[in-house]
């Protein structure tokens, strides 16, 4: 049996209990208020008779003296004053019998004619010393609610009967049983309303335990945190309301979020575009910056049986993935340059190896003499003889041939110098290459026809500075404030994984990282020779001063 259905029964069970003691004790209390009441009746009347006086003065005349049963003695106390009062009284409240003795306990009126002048069948002494008594007692005419008053004689104290009224029991139970059948009505109705609200209970439950059993809640909890704490990727799950239900261990670290639950998805410090992606159940993988880590989120909507469920946030750690891909595009960048320099130097060889051949030695000395002041780098980006690090010289050689392959000229700076070798090759190229990129792109699609892109380096001591400026449009005065904002991008995103905006974010946490900064010195139109944007890099300990080199 579903436990869905034993909870239910046992609803059931628990509200007929307790509706079923609940009228027992309610049926015990009224059995016992109504005959309670019942004798407070028969007292009332029972004074009221005993009081009348003649009905004193009769009992006093009959008293004090001893009587014998007689077909006299009974015809005249049935035509006699008593008889007569104590009849109109049992009609008047419906009593089962009134009846009138004198101090010997002989009845002097009775209902039933044969019992005059005969003993009582119930004892009489507690009235007859003068006490008040009501009590439930069988008697000659059934069992009955009785009270039992003393009769005084006229002008005096002396007690010289008594006056004994009883209500039927029956009388108090078809009572209790009309007063019952009403109760049983609002019994019923309870009773009704407990199942329903057993089946409402009941289904509530069903919807919130989306119809499983508790076996099942239990492995599926056990599974869950299996998976979700096993995983090497992170989980954050919200419900309908936005408030957090499962954080696991690689999503606090990822995003930094602690594991408490039932928290405001706005108030646990996610990052601003991290929060967009999720609010807008983002499910392309798209990049963002968390920290010092470069991670990959996207958010679907979750649902069972048609019903709303919430959403859930994946988190991916891509920090290490983008180290290598930023070395990867160094190595790259090295590699171009060297078949470019290879297939220079071919075509050198091919050119000695002719004038040697042919006899034009001196011309061949010459040639030789004008390869040993410059190299192809320098023939092929003016000026980058003044750089000294291979990383440098190989990533501005490929930039420059990126840069040709989209229409602009790539310029080295006049106060360019680098004296030193990079220590961080990967960060100094990551930042480079993202302002050149950017620079280049602006100018690629200036409607000008002046295309160039130029970048200064000056190397002072360990910090290395970067300036980077274009001819193209500028920056828009309005787009400013958001230029290094994650996501944020002028340029659209046509299905590039991760989207946009990443570049100048990236970059400033990398130089802030270091120490450094990086800020835009001029939006564009400036009086400058390049008339777009400028931007400044400033990298704090990226080189290695290299010891000078004397003479000897």
């Amino acid at each position: 049996m579903r436990l869905g259905t034993q909870v239910l029964l046992l609803q059931i069970v628990v509200v007929v209990l307790t509706i079923g003691i609940t009228f027992g004790v309610f049926a015990y209390i009224s059995g016992q208020r109504l005959s309670a009441e019942y004798g407070q009746r028969a007292l009332a009347v029972a004074r009221a008779v005993a009081s009348e006086p003649a009905v004193r003065a009769d009992v006093a005349r009959y008293s004090g003296g001893a009587l014998t049963a007689s077909p006299q003695l009974t015809d005249e106390l049935a035509g006699g004053e008593l008889q007569r009062i104590a009849v109109e009284a049992q009609q008047r409240i419906g009593a089962l019998f009134v009846v009138i003795t004198d101090d010997d306990g002989i009845r002097l009126a009775h209902p039933n004619r044969e019992r005059l002048g005969q003993l009582v069948s119930t004892d009489p002494s507690e009235a007859l010393a003068g006490h008040e008594v009501v009590v439930q007692e069988m008697g000659t005419l059934g069992e009955s609610v009785r009270a039992k008053v003393p009769v005084l004689q006229p002008d005096s104290t002396a007690v010289v009967g008594e006056v004994s009224v009883g209500i039927s029991t029956s009388a108090v139970r078809n009572q209790l049983l009309s007063d019952m059948r009403k109760a049983g009505v609002l019994v019923g109705a309870a009773l009704l309303l407990g199942i329903i609200g057993s089946l409402l209970l009941a289904r509530r439950w069903r919807g919130l335990t989306l119809g499983l059993e508790p076996a099942e809640l239990a492995e599926l909890v056990r599974e869950q945190a299996a998976v979700l704490h096993g995983i090497g990727e992170g989980v954050l799950a919200v419900d309908t309301s936005w408030k957090t239900t499962v954080v696991n261990d690689e999503a606090c670290r990822l995003l930094c979020v602690s594991a408490e639950p039932e928290r405001q998805i706005d108030d646990i410090g996610l990052t601003p575009r991290v929060l967009d992606v999720f609010k807008a159940m983002e499910s392309t993988p798209t990049v963002a910056m968390v920290g010092e880590r470069i991670v990959v989120v996207s958010a679907r909507k979750v649902s069972r049986d048609g019903h709303d469920l919430g959403a859930v946030l994946i988190v991916r750690d891509r920090t290490d993935v983008e180290s290598l891909t930023r070395q990867l595009d160094a190595v790259r960048s090295m590699s171009t340059v060297l078949r470019a320099q290879r297939h220079e130097f071919a075509n050198r060889l091919h050119l000695l190896s002719g004038l040697i051949q042919s006899g034009r030695t001196d011309e061949a000395s010459h040639y030789l003499d004008r390869l040993l002041g410059s190299g192809p780098l320098g023939a092929a980006v003016p000026g980058i003889d003044t750089i000294h690090d291979p990383y440098l010289q190989a990533f501005l050689a490929a930039k420059a041939a990126y840069a040709r392959e989209a229409g602009v000229t790539l310029l080295i700076g006049a106060n360019t110098w680098v004296s030193g070798t990079l220590a961080l090759p990967v960060d100094v190229t990551t930042v480079l290459g993202n302002l050149l990129d950017n620079a280049i792109e602006a100018t690629r699609i200036t409607d000008s026809d002046i295309k160039e892109v130029e970048v200064e380096l000056v190397q002072e001591g360990f910090t290395l500075h970067i300036t980077v400026g274009d001819s193209g449009d500028g920056v828009a005065p309005d787009f400013t404030p958001h230029l290094f904002t994650e996501g944020a991008s002028t340029r659209p995103d046509r299905g590039i994984p991760g989207g946009r905006g990443i570049g100048l974010a990236l970059s400033l946490q990398i130089a802030r990282a270091l120490g450094g900064d990086v800020r835009l010195s001029s939006p564009g139109n400036a009086a400058v020779s390049l008339r777009g944007a400028e931007f400044i890099a400033r990298l704090p300990g990226v080189m290695v001063e290299e010891e000078p080199v004397w003479a000897t």
